[in-house]
């Protein structure tokens, strides 16, 4: 017995340092992207998927996931709706990507990192809807925390921005089309990156003098495989950790992210208005009642 609690608390702290790492590489990314030029979002965006891909399909090999791929194809040659679902989950991840992208080079990091702060608020509405999960007592107090929060920003300014909704709204409705149709694995992420690598491929050379670029700032030649490999490693880190963390203890560490990307905005000379203090201090306050709620459950777990 107490090999098998010092194995598990090994597995636990690993499952830690892989899921920080990933939220610390992910907002390396975010500021590296902006070392990038002349490149646009949408370039980036391409040479990224193109780069992280094959990575993808060697954890897949990795993972020893390909029976379930084959089983996830055969379906789709008989049941043509699951292409369907796929193509929208991969257009949904795809946007988010292409934003993830976009925003730091666009004076927009800010937005997208509310966004990502009102994503486990999001979440919890969508399976309180979609599945009937009725919220704890602490979860219902952030949803109000939250919603104080976007008052104040619709009444300072008369709408959150498009960026913020994209991500507080896009990514549950892409993990509830996963959920629904049993693709909540690396296999269907596989797939859905498949997908994209028409698109990516067309973001890359529809720039008619791609190797004039390459030319005009040789250095790139070096910085879009580092950036390939950071989003390989964070993508790695990420998968991994899941499998050895518990999902709400993977849900809790999925917070640190949008306080890494606050700072990258931050760092990147961008700033909050004093009138929306009330909006960021209403949300953040919410998500310490959800990380508070999440860290409960999982100390009353392990009892």
């Amino acid at each position: 017995m107490p090999l098998v609690n010092a194995a598990k608390g090994i597995a636990l702290h690993i499952g830690v340092l892989l899921s920080v790492t990933a939220s610390v590489l992910f907002a390396v990314m975010y500021f590296y992207t902006t070392r990038l030029s002349p490149l646009t979002g949408e370039e980036i965006f391409g040479w990224r998927m193109l780069l992280t891909f094959p990575f993808a399909t060697l954890l897949m090999w990795r993972f020893g996931d390909w029976p379930l791929a084959a089983g996830m194809f055969r379906k789709m040659l008989t049941a043509p709706r699951m292409l369907l679902v796929l193509l929208a989950t991969s257009s949904l991840l795809a946007i988010q990507i292409w934003l993830f992208m976009w925003a730091p080079l666009h004076g927009r990091a800010l937005q997208v990192s509310l966004g990502y702060f009102l994503l486990p608020l999001t979440m919890v509405l969508s399976g309180w809807v979609c599945y009937g999960e009725r919220p704890s007592g602490l979860e219902r107090a952030a949803i109000v925390f939250a919603a104080a929060g976007v008052g104040n920003e619709l009444y300072q300014v008369g709408s959150l921005s498009w960026e913020t909704m994209l991500v507080a709204l896009g990514y549950p409705a892409y993990f509830l089309l996963r959920k629904k149709h049993g693709m909540a694995h690396l296999t269907g992420l596989w797939f859905e990156m498949g997908l994209m690598m028409p698109v990516a491929a067309w973001f890359v050379l529809q720039r008619p003098d791609v190797l004039a670029t390459f030319q005009h700032r040789p250095t790139l030649l070096l910085m879009i495989p580092v950036l390939g490999l950071i989003s390989a490693a964070a993508l790695a880190c990420y998968i991994v950790s899941s499998r050895y963390l518990t999902l709400t203890l993977f849900g809790l560490l999925g917070y640190v992210e949008p306080v890494l990307l606050v700072c990258v905005a931050l760092v990147l000379g961008e700033s909050i208005a004093p009138q929306q203090w009330p909006t960021y201090m209403s949300i953040w306050a919410a998500v310490v009642m959800l990380a508070t709620g999440g860290l409960r459950h999982a100390l009353a777990g392990r009892r």
